[in-house]
């Protein structure tokens, strides 16, 4: 018996804590269409979301084309296909490899930073004290921060998508001995706008898990430091594993016909 109430138990705490979430999520989304808006810290959320995120999601995305071409070249070279490699590179970077590698880093670096922020704001009592002066915490600290990964992940995943067909270009062309003009002529003839279109709303997704992942555990810390850092760590691994359980989700729904 002491097996099935253990089992009841976490079961319980699981539901308790989707419960909290889905509050968390309804309460965060509805107050995006409310006023009042602050439109300076939506703007300062996007300069440290999207700006200070660019150097690591372009550096990884163009390394991770180069990869790729080089996996693909090695690999079809048993059966002569190495001229399949542009059209690949282009078509896994677009739908797969920018927004999840992208929404993957992002998560890293900007989850586990608002988690770490809101949370020592919940430790310390600040987000008690906004209440205290009337201010909606959610207005003031959640929605400017779900609101701008929303709108700058996408921006950042066409970054990505570029420097990543950039890196399968350089490296096709210089270590592979490609032809420059072929390589882009197949890039261009098996690329669709809709390959783009649909990364860039998995990463539009994406954005709002970072950012929604990164306020829920902030905001609902508790325990002083330790607590703080429980709740970058919970972050950082819930968001990580959303994106890649919604990108299989969105990946069925655009792709299977």
């Amino acid at each position: 018996m002491n097996f099935f109430a253990i089992i009841g138990r976490v079961v319980l705490a699981l539901l308790a804590e989707i419960g909290r979430l889905s509050q968390f999520t309804w309460t965060s989304v509805s107050h995006i269409f409310r006023p009042p808006f602050f439109w300076v810290l939506l703007g300062q959320q996007m300069i440290r979301i999207g700006y200070f995120s660019l150097p690591v999601v372009a550096l990884t995305a163009f390394f991770t084309g180069g990869a790729l071409a080089l996996q693909i070249y090695y690999g079809g070279n048993t059966i002569n296909s190495e001229n399949i490699v542009a059209t690949i590179v282009a078509l896994g970077i677009t739908r797969e490899l920018g927004p999840v590698i992208g929404g993957l880093m992002v998560a890293g670096r900007v989850s586990a930073a608002i988690a770490a922020e809101l949370g020592t704001m919940r430790v310390t009592e600040q987000i008690d004290a906004l209440t205290t002066l009337s201010t909606n915490p959610y207005k003031y600290l959640v929605v400017p921060r779900i609101a701008a990964a929303v709108i700058t992940l996408p921006i950042l995943i066409l970054v990505a998508d570029i420097l990543g067909v950039m890196g399968g270009f350089v490296v096709g062309s210089t270590s592979l001995h490609f032809n420059p003009g072929v390589y882009i002529q197949n890039t261009v003839n098996f690329l669709k706008m809709e390959d783009v279109t649909s990364g860039l709303i998995k990463s539009g997704v994406f954005g709002f898990i970072i950012a929604l992942m990164g306020c829920f555990h902030g905001f609902h810390s508790k325990g002083g430091a330790q607590g703080v850092g429980r709740a970058t760590t919970n972050a950082v691994v819930t968001a990580s594993i959303l994106i890649l359980a919604s990108n299989y989700v969105m990946t069925s729904l655009l792709f299977t016909k």
